[in-house]
């Protein structure tokens, strides 16, 4: 299974009034890794876009375990979580300084063109694209 890493340095603007990075940017963390995951699999989604195909979030699932605060570095690791050619599930970890999981969570995705919403079949438009994520999924 292929897992892609990437640091982020905690901004202060990431954090809320408890000091701590507020819950919403995890979500934007975990776009990150999977940018990083995509682009390590040779590929960048800006392309897909080109074509007319956009990847929206049809579903979200996030756990907080604990906090990350402002000054830390945390790990982002992305990995795909599940794959049938159509649907596109991300699993993530973000790590906090020490290697204890801050945060887990699976965000579900399904290509679609962006004129009409319909779903596409991923092997069919993105060959190489499938062949990919084939190799690269549990």
């Amino acid at each position: 299974m292929k897992v892609a890493e990437k640091q982020i340095e905690v901004r202060y603007a990431e954090t809320d009034q408890m000091g701590v990075v507020y819950h919403a940017n995890y979500l934007v963390w975990m776009e990150v890794g999977r940018t990083e995951l995509i682009k390590q699999l040779g590929f960048h989604y800006a392309d897909m876009e080109k074509e007319g195909i956009i990847s929206p979030v049809v579903d979200l699932q996030v756990s907080y375990k604990k906090p990350l605060h402002y000054g830390e570095t945390a790990t982002v690791r992305t990995w795909i979580d599940a794959y049938d050619g159509i649907r596109v599930t991300y699993g993530y970890e973000i790590l906090a300084p020490d290697g204890e999981v801050a945060v887990t969570g699976k965000s579900q995705h399904v290509c679609v063109k962006r004129d009409t919403f319909r779903p596409i079949v991923i092997r069919k438009y993105f060959p190489d694209w499938h062949e990919a994520y084939e190799r690269a999924k549990r």
